[in-house]
């Protein structure tokens, strides 16, 4: 909490003090009840027990208390029994002609009475917290709001300045060596932190300093990471902030973030800023429901006026990052405005050993058994966000079993944690319900044996994690970013393995294939409908629209005729129905291996390649038969 907050704070508390007194105070004259001169006389008369201590007598009333003896009989006489809050408090107006008579009256009746000066105090205390003390702590309050808009930054209209955060040089700056796995995006920064080290080395030709650079990326793989180490490499000022601080309920308040924040990187120039989740503030104008204008539109045009604005001598360079750029408005791309894209990709192979080398160094301490390359090969799709999140894992797996170092295992078990979730060992499963299981698993466990397109088994486990009772992962050779159909066909036919399993051994079938055949069925489609891989031809089924403001797919159009769409659907179950005939050939081929294999995994719960490999033995290189 900052000073000015906290001035505020106090303000608020003494106001809210004063106003509860005040009413405190107006309550507490609404207790007192006023009593008729006649009544209180003729209580006088009646004597002293239906008085409760001694009474007061100024100079206009005569205050005091009725005994709590009589009070229910007083409100009685007095047609007062609505006042349930009256405890009994009176007072009664006083004749000063008749003041020897009333002190007589009091001293003939044992009534013990106090005299004291009239000083209207009350009554001044009354008007001066109901009238005086409001105007003051108003006039306090205007006073303070007019001294808090003449100072530095306007600060009691602070919620139309920019919220951009400034890395200062007491923090750890983070350069490329911090960053791995993009090499290429490493590569392209490097230009712009030549243009804020050395801008005359480029304008001396009659070249243009780049205005803007816009990260293309997946979340997680790292393109916070790479604008903050340009501006570590450049030695430079790094504001950053993100796109959804911009806009708010108040009309007007995200252009004037805009204009703030620039001028701000001018006065700071040459320096960096960097804006977040750009889509949040960037996407495209009129694609809203019903195409209204709104505050983030009017936010964009301000962002697209500065842009333009910025003179190349200015050396300041926005850098934004986003995951859909599809989303963003055609003004925002246009050279002059972000010049470059740059794209961040999810890693390679290479990229994420470099990756895990990067999160693995001190002070993590990494056993000898720990291969980053099996790693790296382990977990293809990873982002960089996510192999950070699987060493933090193993390290504290590490911990919680008391190890001295982090091993294989750990990691091991990292990556399944962030793949499938956490064991669920605690799961009640029967034996029958546990033995189906094996030998669905062992089915999958077969078909990478045996099919030498697949990849090789990794590991096999019937050990529950998140939905799953059991799961088989497997382990890419190579890289791939093209799939071929043998590829595919061969992904269809490890799908399957495990419902073919079952039904050979148990003759029924279980609703544990589920997710198999969702797998098994989309691919079959995409192969007929999208990539021409079906006797269909090469031709593509089904127009895909997007609304850029939701950003999300929303619908396919069927642009083909009704017979079309049942060639599809023939043609997708004949690929299902051919690679399904696969695997139970496979199967019924291998059978005493299937069985083997079931064993070993009741027996153990999770088995490797070497002990699938040992069961089963060596792994074909070449298919028996050619898949179609």
């Amino acid at each position: 909490m900052n000073k000015n907050t906290k001035n505020m704070f106090v303000w608020f508390i003494l106001g809210l003090v004063v106003v509860v007194a005040i009413y405190q105070l107006i309550n507490r004259s609404d207790q007192v009840q006023e009593l008729a001169t006649s009544d209180f006389h003729n209580y006088i008369q009646q004597g002293s027990v239906f008085f409760d201590g001694y009474l007061i007598l100024d100079d206009e009333w005569i205050e005091g208390k009725f005994s709590k003896d009589y009070l229910d009989t007083i409100k009685e006489e007095l047609g007062l029994e609505n006042a349930s809050n009256w405890n009994g408090a009176f007072k009664a107006s006083r004749d000063i002609s008749e003041d020897y008579k009333i002190q007589e009256k009091l001293k003939d009746a044992g009534i013990s009475y106090n005299a004291k000066p009239n000083s209207n105090f009350s009554q001044w205390l009354l008007i001066f917290g109901t009238t005086i003390v409001p105007l003051l702590i108003f006039l306090g309050l205007m006073i303070f709001l007019s001294r808090q808009m003449q100072g530095s930054g306007n600060r009691a209209l602070s919620f139309g300045k920019s919220r951009a955060k400034l890395h200062s040089e007491n923090e750890s700056k983070v350069t490329f060596e911090d960053v791995a796995g993009v090499d290429e995006a490493k590569e392209a920064l490097e230009e712009v932190i030549e243009f804020l080290k050395a801008p005359n080395k480029f304008k001396r030709l009659g070249g243009t300093i780049p205005k803007g650079v816009l990260l293309v990326g997946p979340p997680g793989t790292g393109k916070t990471m790479l604008a903050q180490a340009v501006a570590g490499e450049a030695d430079v000022p790094f504001f950053s902030i993100s796109g959804s601080d911009f806009v708010e309920m108040f009309v007007g308040v995200g252009a004037s973030r805009v204009r703030d924040l620039f001028e701000t990187g001018k006065k700071n120039a040459p320096c960096i800023i960097f804006i977040d989740e750009l889509d949040a503030v960037g996407r495209h104008r009129g694609a809203g429901i019903g195409g209204g204008h709104d505050e983030r539109e009017q936010t964009l045009n301000q962002l697209l006026v500065e842009m333009q604005g910025f003179e190349a001598s200015e050396n300041v360079i926005l850098i934004a990052a986003t995951n859909r750029p599809d989303v963003l408005d055609p003004a925002l791309l246009r050279p002059g405005r972000f010049d470059r894209q740059i794209i961040v990709d999810l890693p390679d192979v290479r990229g994420r050993q470099a990756i895990l080398a990067v999160h693995t160094k001190q002070p993590y301490k990494l056993s000898d058994n720990v291969n980053l390359e099996i790693l790296a090969k382990a977990t293809p799709g990873f982002s960089g966000a996510d192999l950070k999140n699987m060493a933090n894992e193993a390290a504290l797996l590490a911990a919680r079993q008391d190890k001295e170092m982090i091993d294989m295992s750990c990691f091991d078990e990292a990556k399944d944690r962030v793949l499938m979730g956490p064991e669920r060992r605690s799961l009640v499963i029967s034996d029958e319900e546990r033995r189906i299981t094996a030998y669905h698993e062992a089915g999958h466990a077969l078909m990478l044996h045996f099919v030498p397109e697949s990849d090789p088994n990794y590991k096999c486990t019937i050990v529950p994690r998140g939905r799953a009772l059991g799961v088989t992962a497997k382990l890419p050779l190579e890289e791939r970013h093209n799939l071929n159909k043998k590829g595919l066909l061969a992904h269809i036919i490890f799908a399957l393995g495990g419902r073919v399993a079952e039904e050979i051994i148990f003759g029924d079938q279980t609703t544990g294939a589920q997710n198999d055949f969702e797998q098994a069925t989309h691919l079959a489609r995409r192969m007929v409908t999208q990539w021409g891989m079906s006797a269909l031809g090469p031709l593509t089924y089904g127009r895909r629209d997007e609304q850029v403001f939701l950003g999300k797919e929303l619908a396919v159009h069927q642009d083909y005729s009704e017979q079309t769409a049942i060639a599809i659907d023939k043609a997708v179950y004949d690929i299902v129905m051919e690679c399904y005939e696969k695997a139970r050939e496979i199967i019924e081929t291998n059978l005493d291996g299937l069985k083997h294999l079931a064993d070993a995994l009741l027996e153990h719960e999770t088995l490797i390649t070497e002990e699938i490999e040992e069961i089963l033995g060596p792994r074909p290189q070449l298919p028996a038969k050619p898949l179609t």
